[in-house]
């Protein structure tokens, strides 16, 4: 087996076995690398670069946004984040911006973080009973 096989098994073996929970943590934590990507890319000028991986951050709000399940009255909370940095992302794909980058950056460490905490305190997304 090449090496890179090794990796992609192991990647794919890791997403297949994930709780739902461990999943989103996954896909914010990809949301904030693809940014810091978009970054380096508006900083070097690579107008491909900084545009793809903002695609990517979107797709991956898209699919948060897709998700929710809106018969919890804090989707709508969620959604409205969601759709503020879909806007954000918009803006500084054609603008290729970093400031705005850094802004979006920060809500989605900030929403990681909080999802850890929530993760900690339910034992990886089932509720514990006190």
């Amino acid at each position: 087996m090449l090496p890179n096989q090794g990796y992609a098994t192991y990647a794919n073996n890791k997403i297949m076995t994930a709780s739902p929970a461990e999943l989103t943590l996954m896909l914010y934590e990809g949301a904030i690398k693809f940014c810091n990507i978009a970054i380096v890319g508006v900083e070097a000028k690579d107008i491909e670069k900084a545009h793809n991986n903002i695609m990517k951050v979107q797709q991956i709000i898209w699919e948060f946004q897709s998700t929710l399940d809106h018969k919890y009255p804090v989707a709508k909370d969620f959604d409205e984040v969601y759709s503020y940095l879909l806007l954000r992302l918009r803006e500084a794909n054609v603008k290729k911006d970093k400031e705005i980058l850094e802004e979006v950056l920060t809500h989605l460490r900030t929403m990681r973080d909080t999802w850890k905490e929530v993760m900690q305190l339910t034992k990886n997304g089932t509720e514990v009973s006190k």
